[in-house]
């Protein structure tokens, strides 16, 4: 780890933090509470994936649906009006709607194909959006004279990874460069973590063969074909079934490459101080 004992990181010059867990668990407020400081620099890889890496992605969507409105489509083709996505680290709702659900068309469902395809772009551009927090930690520096840096990563980090290889490559550069720390949840919060899912989905990356697998099953267990699938019903059924499926990868994660805190610690912070005591003693007990 970057940090091997609760005095490295009390002593250290800049502080180089990543936060990782079930969206939900309090990874962008801690992240807004370090920026609102006015000493961190909050990167997040969520708002990279959506602007950087699938921003074009979006729009064209956007302008997709504009092109079936006459009116719409007319002036699009005379550069009369400008489309674009106002995604930002709170709302992250138009990379959500890209993503889509796959299901029945008549309640906004995306065929399987097509979901699967959009979640194999957004794997790419985790990864990328990932590898691009070394240089954001010397972009903070050199642009802005920020020398605590916080990664405010994806739920769906442990996805794009084997976070049970200790040799991981993309893990591996992660810990070089930060402390890589778990927000760990408890059996209490599920529900509610599914609850504010329906309400507002986030943007959800799914292995590939778990996704296939969920897929099948739904069908199987509803008796029902792709195109009579009620999207919704199966995006919370399958976070649901994501939120026991990830805990074993975070851990591991966090075994391989780091420390974990507990969301009730962690909520209990409110200043960047408090945080640094937290880390520090964890820190001493993983020692």
């Amino acid at each position: 780890m970057i940090y091997n004992s609760g005095q490295d990181w009390l002593q250290a010059d800049g502080k180089k933090v990543l936060f990782f867990g079930m969206s939900g668990l309090g990874k962008t407020h801690i992240s807004n509470m370090l920026r609102a400081s006015g000493d961190w620099f909050h990167y997040s890889a969520d708002y990279r994936i959506g602007t950087r890496y699938m921003g074009e992605y979006i729009t064209d969507n956007f302008k997709r649906r504009a092109m079936q409105d006459p009116f719409l489509a007319e002036l699009l083709r005379s550069d009369s009006i400008y489309i674009a996505s106002n995604l930002t680290f709170e709302d992250l709702s138009p990379l959500s709607t890209y993503l889509g659900k796959p299901g029945n068309p008549d309640l906004g469902g995306l065929s399987f194909a097509e979901y699967q395809k959009r979640q194999a772009q957004h794997h790419r551009a985790e990864v990328a959006a990932l590898y691009d927090t070394a240089h954001f930690i010397d972009r903070a520096k050199d642009l802005y004279g920020y020398s605590n840096f916080v990664c405010d990563s994806g739920g769906s980090t442990c996805e794009v990874v084997d976070p049970f290889n200790p040799e991981d490559p993309l893990l591996a550069e992660l810990s070089k460069n930060h402390l890589m720390v778990w927000i760990e949840g408890s059996n209490d919060h599920e529900a509610e973590l599914v609850r504010r899912f329906k309400r507002a989905p986030k943007p959800m990356c799914y292995r590939p063969e778990f996704l296939k697998e969920l897929w099948q099953e739904y069908l199987d267990n509803h008796k029902c074909a792709e195109e009579e699938v009620n999207p919704n019903d199966f995006m919370t059924f399958t976070y649901a079934r994501a939120i026991s499926q990830r805990e074993p990868r975070y851990r591991a994660m966090a075994d391989n490459f780091g420390i974990k805190v507990s969301h009730t610690d962690l909520g209990k912070v409110t200043t960047p101080e408090g945080l640094d005591e937290l880390i520090a003693a964890t820190l001493g007990n993983k020692a």
